[in-house]
C-alpha cells in the first residue's frame, strides 16, 4: 500500500487537498507464483502418463478393405550353423552364400523391408554379424530381434 505524505507549505502548516503519494521500494511477491507452478508441475506428472497409453477406439468394419497380404518374415539361424552355414528363410533352408541374393528375391515384391532374426544364444557374436551383414546386403531396411521372456527361459 502506497504511503500518503502531507504537503507542507512555507508557514508550516500542511495541505490536506494536494497530498502526494510517497512510493516505497515495491517488490514482487513470489511465492504464490511458485505454488502455482508446483500445482501445476503435479497436474503434467500425473496426467503425463495417461496420454501415453492411448485411447480404446472400437474400428468401424469396412466391406471394401484390403487384407494384409504380406506376413512377416523371420530368418532363423540355428546352433548347426558353425557345422553348415546355412539358415532358415522362413521353412527354407539357405547357405550363407547365397543368402544376399536370396534375401534381394524376397525383399524385391515387398513394401515393408523388415525381418525378424531368430538366433540361437549358443551363436558367437561374429555368426551373426556375418548373417546381418549378408542381409543387408540383400535389402533388409529393418532388423528386429525375436526373444523370449524371462520367465521362458
Amino acid at each position: 500500500m502506497p504511503k500518503v505524505a502531507p504537503i507542507e507549505t512555507g508557514n508550516g502548516s500542511t495541505r490536506s487537498r494536494g497530498r502526494r503519494v510517497a512510493s516505497s521500494l515495491s517488490e514482487i511477491n513470489v511465492v504464490p507464483l511458485v505454488d502455482v507452478m508446483l500445482v501445476l508441475l503435479i497436474i503434467f506428472m500425473v496426467t503425463a502418463p495417461m496420454l501415453q497409453r492411448g485411447l480404446d477406439v472400437n474400428l468401424p468394419a469396412a466391406r471394401n478393405a484390403q487384407e494384409l497380404t504380406e506376413e512377416r518374415l523371420f530368418v532363423s539361424v540355428p546352433l548347426s550353423f558353425r557345422q553348415d552355414n546355412s539358415v532358415f528363410v522362413g521353412k527354407d533352408r539357405v547357405s550363407l552364400d547365397v543368402l544376399q541374393e536370396r534375401m534381394r528375391q524376397v525383399m524385391q515384391g515387398r513394401t515393408d523391408k523388415q525381418v525378424f532374426l531368430q538366433v540361437d544364444a549358443g551363436l558367437s557374436v561374429q555368426d551373426l554379424i556375418s548373417v546381418m551383414d549378408q542381409m543387408k546386403g540383400g535389402g533388409v531396411e529393418k532388423l528386429g530381434w525375436v526373444t523370449r521372456l524371462p520367465e521362458e527361459r
